[in-house]
């Protein structure tokens, strides 16, 4: 299967972090996933996380295209817990060490009722063995946010657990991978 990942764009409440926030993409957002996917059309399927800043644009490509949509729940953001739409600035005057923490490791350190990393990425990567056994063979398209990209991108690059946080993707980024037989991942 090839997988286009792309990241959702800027959203209403600007920086910081948000895993279960479910805010609305800006004018400029939408312009960046817009600009990322140009007039590409080599997608069989568009797949996205049900949060807005994901589906909304999902739903008006899927229907531009006439594809099909599937919503996977599995592929939503981490749940930051008590750090949600905190921003990293804000987190450096409140809670640096542990910010240090997680950003130097982020499975060893869970945000304040935060989602562990080892839960999240077993769920990323069901929602992915669930897709491949749907999507074998085809080209989608996975709308979906920067947690998730770095995960899968790390995974395909064979990056230390301690190197997650180094993996950039920015706002409306898109990236290729291949995936294959036992969740293989190549870029």
């Amino acid at each position: 299967m090839i997988l286009d990942l792309l990241r959702h764009g800027e959203t209403e409440r600007g920086g910081g972090l948000r895993g279960r926030i479910d805010d609305a993409l800006t004018a400029s957002g939408w312009a960046q996933m817009r600009a990322a996917v140009g007039e590409e059309r080599p997608w069989t399927r568009l797949v996205s996380s049900p949060l807005q800043r994901c589906a909304a644009f999902a739903d008006e490509l899927a229907a531009r295209l006439a594809l099909p949509l599937h919503l996977e729940s599995g592929l939503r953001e981490l749940d930051f817990g008590a750090w949600e739409g905190r921003s990293a600035a804000e987190l450096m005057k409140t809670d640096s060490e542990a910010l240090g923490m997680f950003w130097n490791d982020p499975y060893a350190f869970t945000p304040p009722d935060g989602e562990p990393l080892t839960a999240f990425e077993a769920r990323v990567l069901d929602a992915l063995q669930r897709l491949y056994r749907q999507f074998a063979g085809e080209h989608v398209l996975l709308v979906t946010h920067g947690g998730v990209m770095r995960l899968l991108l790390a995974r395909a690059r064979g990056l230390p657990r301690e190197q997650l946080m180094q993996v950039e993707v920015g706002h409306g980024a898109l990236h290729r991978l291949r995936v294959s037989e036992g969740l293989r991942l190549s870029e």
